[in-house]
């Protein structure tokens, strides 16, 4: 569909949903995305944001280190969760090969709405339920053969 648009780490147009995000650290801070490589999405009506990071895995302390993580995912507009979920892991898949561990994710449920299967918009599309992390966060994980073909069809406004 082309939801996404390129972004970077310290977009000033970002910064706004980013900080509405749960897991931010330091509101208003300029940059929002975790050391190391990453891929920003954000879309034209800024009212959704992805990031996806591929940390090294020497630095990595949960169970998934190689995986890419989606470190922080936002929509505040009318289009479905899932497809720009979707959408965000094919625009990955084009910028780097996928890793063996595919992509995680993880939902903390005291900072989110409670239902009955958190991540419910990951799942749909097509995460899967892999556990909990040492701290109690839900994982997700999506491995490559599950993953869309690359889109090599994200704009880039930067």
């Amino acid at each position: 569909m082309n939801y996404w648009v390129r972004s970077h780490r310290a977009d000033h147009e970002v910064v706004p949903l980013a900080d509405r995000h749960y897991n931010r650290q330091k509101i208003g801070s300029p940059q929002f995305v975790p050391p190391g490589r990453c891929l920003v999405l954000k879309t034209r009506a800024l009212d959704a944001f992805w990031i996806t990071s591929y940390p090294f895995a020497q630095y990595v302390k949960h169970a998934w280190a190689g995986a890419w993580v989606c470190s922080a995912f936002r929509n505040e507009g009318d289009t479905l969760s899932s497809a720009l979920i979707h959408e965000a892991v094919a625009v990955t898949c084009a910028e780097w090969p996928a890793p063996e561990l595919g992509m995680i994710t993880f939902v903390d449920t005291r900072k989110t709405r409670a239902k009955r299967d958190p991540g419910y918009c990951y799942l749909k599309a097509g995460f899967k339920n892999v556990g909990y992390t040492k701290g109690g966060l839900v994982a997700l994980q999506m491995l490559p053969a599950d993953m869309p073909s690359p889109a090599y069809h994200c704009d880039s406004l930067i």
